[in-house]
């Protein structure tokens, strides 16, 4: 009887699983398209498909782009359907065929290879900030101040800290800026942080004998004050050399809470703070949309007028903020690359006007 329970319910989820894996051609897709430098097969991916992420699937069984890695500046790529009808790329002039045989490919020196979207692609945009708990800031250990007594240090000074550290370790100094609130505006779901300098313990300390550990500061990125906190830099530091993306699970749903920035608005390769984490099913990776509701409408004696533009009778008059359901509109994807159990950190990868807090964010 489990038996066939279970092979029921694989027949029901296989045609499910499939169609989350299927192609879909964007609506203006060309035929071909010419390689630019700069590049990405993430960007040449999204001129073809609705899901980038999918990029490996369009470039599979193709001799003439056997390692998408490798192709250059100038390459002509052209749209074809496999006996399946299923997209691929291949090199224009060149038939598509599923038999692999060697062959050698002259390459240009002075020419870069198309990559991946990578760290080094993404680094100049991310910011090294992390979340800080009530926990973290309670238990953390935090600097007491330097070895030549002034209130800010810079490069080369040696650091007292009230924790134990591990002589060797290397350490991120953070400092702890304002609340992240949830979107009810009241409770608060963690702090945000600024990595303000980095250094190495080079003195292990006996914080039950109060004896601080000492770290020689290798780097400062701002004023750095006593009371900032200290943590191990391969704690929620460390980031991949390449970003493997995917959709994200339909249940992730929330607000853009905060940006980087500190602004109300915000664009392109910006930083920003979603309300969706680890507890939400959130990894890092994940591709979500931005949406945002449009604007809601009230029927008045003189005809539909906006919500936000009508009198205060009219807005009184009404039990809701508007007599229609409207829709809400697609007008960004953000890419989440630092997860915490509340909150996430992503970076905005395309947006199609200025992103703004309270947007929605969720599974494309």
């Amino acid at each position: 009887m489990l038996k066939r329970v279970l092979l029921t319910l694989f027949s029901l989820i296989l045609p499910w699983a499939a169609l989350a894996d299927e192609l879909r051609l964007a609506p203006n897709a060309p035929d071909s398209y010419v390689v630019k430098k700069g590049d990405t097969l993430w960007d040449i991916s999204g001129k073809f498909l609705q899901q980038p992420w999918l990029w490996p699937k369009l470039w599979r069984i193709n001799p003439e782009v056997e390692n998408p890695h490798l192709i250059y500046p100038g390459d002509e790529l052209k749209l074809v359907y496999d006996v399946e009808g299923q997209p691929m790329l291949v090199k224009e002039n060149s038939k598509p065929v599923l038999k692999w045989s060697p062959k050698v490919r002259t390459q240009l020196k002075d020419q870069s290879p198309v990559e991946t979207i990578s760290l080094s692609v993404l680094s100049p945009f991310l910011k090294y900030d992390t979340i800080l708990s009530q926990q973290d800031l309670d238990n953390s250990p935090y600097i007491l101040g330097s070895d030549e007594g002034y209130k800010s240090s810079v490069n080369g000074f040696k650091l007292y800290v009230n924790g134990d550290l591990q002589v060797g370790q290397s350490y991120g100094v953070y400092q702890k800026e304002e609340a992240i609130i949830a979107v009810d505006g009241e409770t608060v779901i963690g702090y945000h942080a600024r990595m303000v300098g980095s250094g190495k313990a080079i003195r292990a300390g006996n914080a039950a004998e109060k004896e601080p550990s000492t770290m020689y500061l290798e780097g400062v990125m701002r004023e750095l004050r006593s009371g900032a906190i200290v943590k191990p830099v391969n704690e929620g530091q460390l980031l991949p050399a390449f970003f493997t993306m995917q959709a994200a699970a339909d249940t992730v749903q929330g607000k853009i809470i905060k940006s980087s920035n500190g602004n109300r608005e915000f664009g392109k390769f910006e930083v920003i703070f979603i309300d969706q984490g680890i507890e939400h099913g959130v990894k890092q990776g994940d591709i979500l949309s931005v949406n945002r509701l449009s604007p809601g409408v009230l029927e008045t004696k003189d005809g539909p007028v906006y919500t936000q533009d009508a009198s205060r009778w009219s807005r009184l008059a009404n039990a809701s903020d508007s007599d229609y359901q409207m829709p809400e509109e697609a007008i960004g994807k953000i890419m989440v690359f630092k997860v915490f159990d509340q909150v996430s950190m992503a970076l905005i990868l395309r947006s199609e006007k200025p992103l703004r807090l309270n947007d929605s964010v969720m599974a494309l």
